[in-house]
């Protein structure tokens, strides 16, 4: 078992050890604020995993004053943005079934729309995974391309680069699916 030390008070280097004694000491305090916002087990287990890979990817470009600041910091937003993703999913999904409910052909737009949505993720899913973990950020969470370049530690012309060629991926293999 790590030995408890008291990381939050200096600047702090992450390394394998660090990590890990950080990992623990923190692990549970993060979930609690994640799923205390959003009260979903599995999206708030998702989020902890989410922030703690954050911080192992960012660790050489990272130097924390204040570990527990960061985690309960990195643990509150990423429950905005799920929230915030959750509530523009939902709105899109009401204004999908509103003009549903005038349409005659209801039924198979739904089938239609669920085709090309599985499609669309089969797609991504096969993009690099730096081109897909941008576009997923763009497309399904909303956010910025400065908001993706700032969280992935990349250029904002890296990100455009990268939303660029997995629409060029996709509209070339969804070209039949045009009206």
């Amino acid at each position: 078992m790590p030995e408890k030390t008291n990381i939050s008070s200096t600047a702090l280097r992450i390394d394998r050890n660090t990590f890990e004694t950080v990992y623990n000491m923190y692990w549970e305090k993060v979930y609690a604020v994640c799923y205390n916002n959003i009260r979903e087990i599995e999206p708030a287990r998702e989020m902890v995993q989410d922030i703690f890979k954050s911080l192992w990817e960012r660790r050489e470009e990272l130097e924390l004053e204040n570990v527990n600041n960061y985690l309960i910091r990195s643990a509150k937003f990423k429950t905005f943005e799920y929230i915030r993703n959750k509530v523009s999913q939902q709105k899109h999904i009401c204004l999908k079934h509103e003009g549903c409910s005038t349409s005659s052909n209801c039924t198979e737009e739904r089938v239609m729309f669920n085709n090309l949505k599985e499609k669309v993720n089969l797609l991504v899913d096969t993009l690099p995974c730096r081109c897909r973990e941008v576009y997923k950020m763009s497309r399904e969470q909303g956010l910025s391309n400065k908001e993706i370049a700032s969280a992935l530690l990349i250029t904002e012309r890296a990100v455009e680069y990268h939303i660029t060629k997995a629409l060029g991926v996709l509209r070339l293999n969804l070209s039949n699916y045009s009206s």
